[in-house]
């Protein structure tokens, strides 16, 4: 039987990427994000794989449940669950829109929880699967002018490898993946494409999909492409966090 990989947030980017990699091996998929015609689209470019599309929006609480819902309805079983979705909003926290910052709480931590949560048990069951939870290097130190969003992924790399701990010889694996500045639309609509961050070397999408993908397969518990990428995550391990603090500041600034 075939396997069947749910990716949320799989319209672009990371996400996108992920699909067509997957596509390639013949993975069924479930495409989950709020575009539907983006979906169909993507849908139709991956040949001759069964595809599922879920157009919802996550930012709603009672997304994750309808999707669970829809998948049993259709006995469509989720193999790998992928937890792509998330975004960034840049600025100074108070003055931010609460509703927006609420929204990306939503999405980027408490969306990710329910999925996995409601997917998990089937997965144990069958003593097989993989779950990969899309962090960022952002998850490594604290984030001025973008606190929420690097506090998101703080919390989806301590969860994934806490997880990852507690299914130790289950058969399932929990990978954390955390990518540095990648070349999708994420900059966009954090409207911080000239921040420091982003005028650095940015690495491409596929190239960091195809990283995160290898390593889910792996079994590893934490990914984080590119050379550059693995020594700045590891390097605030030994720096005093008042200058880590700093630094970050200094990359999200813009000019």
């Amino acid at each position: 039987m075939a396997t069947t990989a749910l990716i949320t947030g799989a319209s672009s980017g990371i996400g996108l990427e992920l699909a067509r990699l997957m596509a390639a091996d013949g993975v069924n998929l479930v495409l989950v994000a709020r575009s539907r015609g983006k979906l169909h689209d993507l849908a139709a470019s991956l040949g001759n794989v069964q595809v599922h599309v879920v157009a919802r929006d996550l930012a709603h609480p009672r997304v994750p449940q309808e999707i669970f819902d829809e998948l049993q309805e259709k006995s469509i079983t989720v193999d790998w669950l992928v937890n792509n979705a998330g975004f960034g909003a840049h600025g100074k926290f108070s003055e931010l829109s609460l509703p927006d910052q609420l929204e990306m709480m939503q999405v980027n931590m408490t969306a990710l929880v329910h999925l996995t949560h409601l997917f998990l048990p089937q997965m144990l069951a069958r003593r097989s699967g993989h779950v990969m939870n899309v962090a960022s290097t952002a998850a490594f130190q604290p984030g001025p002018l973008m606190a929420v969003y690097y506090a998101s992924k703080s919390f989806v790399l301590s969860f994934s490898e806490a997880l990852a701990n507690e299914l130790s010889g289950s058969g399932v694996s929990v990978t954390c993946f955390c990518p540095g500045a990648t070349i999708t639309g994420f900059a966009q609509r954090a409207h911080m494409e000239g921040s420091r961050l982003f005028r650095m070397q940015a690495m491409d999408a596929r190239t960091a999909a195809q990283a995160g993908y290898e390593g889910m397969l792996r079994g590893q518990t934490l990914v984080i492409p590119g050379l550059r990428n693995r020594v700045l995550a590891q390097s605030v391990r030994f720096s005093p966090r008042k200058l880590v603090t700093a630094v970050s500041r200094s990359l999200q600034e813009r000019k």
